[in-house]
């Protein structure tokens, strides 16, 4: 007796709903991520217990490279403008729209105000590269206050909310960090965060 065949039928799977899902998620995570800005140099935190996260809104970034060389930066770019006018201000500047773009789309600033316009009246790949030669002076002249603490005056003018955040190289000597928390202090700055590494107690 002959074997039945079974005839094969084609089978159709309806992929629009794992699209849907797909898109939610796509959406989802680019709603709740957050965008890491480049630094001009690398810096690798030192390890810590605490559990105290840093806010993400209104905080005023301090990074110090294990050579002392300070940069900063806002989460707001129209903060960011307004501290850059400031200085200028204070400092008998004027900058063209083309520099003050470029200083509000830099991921963080630290060049002396004596070079500023020169460095801004660069290219981007250039203003990249050149920054991690710079820093913010912490010295001051004659009696007057440095132009880091001019910095911070400036940000704290624009945001009277803003936090402050110091990140600091694991190799930092203690010496460098502890200038930039006294020049906080001559301001009145006792507050602030220090960004680390999350580590895990162990038994």
């Amino acid at each position: 007796m002959g074997k039945v065949k079974i005839k094969k039928k084609s089978t159709w799977i309806d992929m629009t709903p794992m699209s849907d899902v797909m898109v939610l998620l796509l959406t989802f995570f680019m709603l709740t991520s957050t965008f890491v800005k480049n630094e001009p140099v690398k810096v690798v935190t030192p390890g810590s217990v605490s559990e105290i996260k840093v806010p993400e809104k209104s905080v005023l970034n301090i990074l110090v490279d294990k050579t002392g060389k300070i940069f900063m930066s806002m989460d707001n770019q129209n903060d960011t403008q307004a501290v850059l006018e400031g200085m200028s201000e204070l400092y008998g500047m004027k900058f063209t729209p083309q520099q003050v773009k470029k200083f509000k789309k830099d991921a963080m600033w630290g060049v002396p105000m004596n070079s500023i316009q020169q460095y801004l009246s660069q290219s981007e790949t250039e203003m990249a590269q050149t920054l991690k030669n710079y820093g913010i002076p912490t010295d001051s002249i004659d009696g007057k206050e440095s132009e880091f603490q001019l910095w911070v005056k400036e940000a704290r003018k624009v945001n009277p909310d803003v936090k402050l955040a110091i990140k600091a190289d694991e190799k930092t000597p203690y010496a460098l960090v502890k200038k930039v928390m006294s020049e906080l202090q001559d301001l009145s700055e006792n507050r602030y965060y220090l960004i680390t590494s999350y580590k895990k107690v162990e038994d």
